[in-house]
């Protein structure tokens, strides 16, 4: 991330531009947050996609404080708690079908660093120990631990740890707005699921562990949702071929594209999956790593339980405040909110923005929306990277008021910006309407500045 600030500062002294200073925080309440100047912000974005029921939420603090009366922790070697084993009916609850097992961690990056040793513990128990190696996919973001960091595509928070990092094999991002080069839209799914059948069969199926892929890819490339169709095929060559598949769930799941789990919007199952964000709503760092029930009996067998963990696993007050968050969701039938209101959110920027030449693309699912802007929209050619656009834009709507989540480098890992949308579930339509309006002003005004500095 360090890099990225550095390229970002001094690509912004090439231009007279500044980035902001951060303001310290103070309070929030519902969809807004205040610094200590008192100045209002809306949360656009739910801050990194996390805050779910927002800020505030008198229910969730109430639980979390409750269970803190009482004990803060069972350590997970001495101890179950009712906050664990009721978190974990729940989950079960809602992935449905064979995802029954998890373990708990206290971030993404610990989540999928969980599935990747699932994975291998998995291949281990059944004496395929061969199978070691994974496949993901560029503009991918999976995490920041050195295994996370080496299935990710994402070139400005990987390349200075290039030469450590777990080797991996990277393919095409699934994207119908860019697919790969000569490829029409409609075959973008086959080409692409044909590229991860080419890459099994290159380094011999008996070598490969799993296949990890963000449903709906979230920072690496701004909301981008598989392709139709794409899932299924990578269903059947994964079951093929005895690899596992793995969905990365930690920023587009729990309920965020209208559906607790992504995936279930392409009818397919993954063996393993991540979830974090807004598991807990961002009340207390909690994530999971969930596994078939398939899974669980040769590993079990074999090495007498899962071979992953943290001390801080199954954190109880993290289960309170988890449980109290997906009680509310379920309570108050936010899932079908979210996809009411998502399309909803969707129309109000197609009307908004939808028609202005910077526009290329607006995607995603429920309150997951990426806003990708392009100089040429007929090419669909991104902005120079030396301009930072995504990075202008976020202080720009900041400054007045909306906090949003920047991408940049979704093109080639230096080019392109986006701009994505991921409000608290709990967001009305007048609220959305605000976010909506706040943005395209934004928009507005640095387009112009944009402009001004081309001319």
């Amino acid at each position: 991330m360090m890099a990225a600030i550095d390229q970002e500062t001094k690509s912004s002294e090439k231009l007279d531009w500044k980035t902001l200073d951060l303001p310290k925080v103070a309070w929030g309440k519902g969809c807004y947050v205040y610094d200590t100047t008192g100045k209002q912000y809306i949360d656009g974005s739910g801050g990194p996609a996390v805050f779910s029921l927002g800020h505030g939420h008198e229910e969730v603090n109430a639980a979390i404080k409750d269970q803190l009366d009482r004990i803060a922790h069972g350590y997970r070697y001495t101890f179950t708690s009712d906050p664990l084993e009721e978190l974990t009916d729940q989950i079960a609850e809602g992935c449905g079908g064979g995802l029954k097992y998890m373990t708990f961690c206290s971030s993404g990056s610990e989540a999928v660093e969980s599935c990747l040793k699932i994975a291998l513990q998995y291949h281990a128990a059944r004496g395929d120990m061969g199978r070691r190696r994974f496949i993901a996919r560029e503009r991918s973001w999976h995490g920041n631990t050195l295994g996370a960091l080496g299935i990710s595509g994402f070139y400005d928070r990987r390349h200075a740890f290039e030469g450590a990092l777990v080797p991996a094999s990277l393919l095409s991002p699934a994207n119908i707005y860019r697919p790969p080069l000569g490829v029409a839209a409609e075959n973008v799914a086959e080409t692409c699921a044909a590229e991860l059948e080419s890459e099994i069969l290159r380094y011999g199926a008996q070598n490969i562990a799993a296949f990890i892929f963000e449903p709906v890819v979230g920072a690496a490339g701004g909301c981008v949702p598989a392709p139709p169709g794409y899932a299924r095929r990578v269903r059947e060559i994964c079951d093929r071929y005895g690899v596992l598949m793995i969905a990365d769930e930690v920023m587009c799941g729990s309920g965020r594209c209208g559906t607790w789990r992504a995936l279930e919007h392409d009818g397919v199952e993954p063996d393993i999956m991540s979830v974090a964000k807004g598991l807990a709503g961002g009340y207390i760092p909690l994530s999971a790593a969930i596994y078939h029930e398939r899974l669980r009996e040769p590993m079990y067998r074999v090495h007498g339980g899962l071979m992953t963990g943290h001390t801080f696993t199954g954190h109880t007050a993290a289960c309170a405040a988890g449980v109290a968050v997906q009680r509310i969701v379920k309570r108050d039938n936010l899932l079908a909110k979210v996809r009411d209101d998502g399309a909803y959110l969707f129309s109000l920027l197609q009307n908004a923005i939808g028609e202005r030449d910077y526009v290329g693309d607006i995607r995603g699912r429920g309150f997951f929306i990426g806003i990708e802007v392009v100089q040429d929209r007929a090419k669909k050619e991104p902005f120079p990277a030396d301009l930072q656009v995504y990075a202008r834009l976020r202080d720009k709507a900041f400054e007045n008021g909306l906090i949003c989540y920047p991408v940049g480098g979704n093109v080639n890992g230096h080019r392109g910006d986006i701009i994505i949308l991921s409000p608290p579930y709990i967001a009305s339509r007048s609220e959305l309407e605000e976010i909506v309006d706040k943005l395209q002003h934004s928009l507005s005004e640095v387009m112009a500045a944009v402009a001004m500095r081309k001319a």
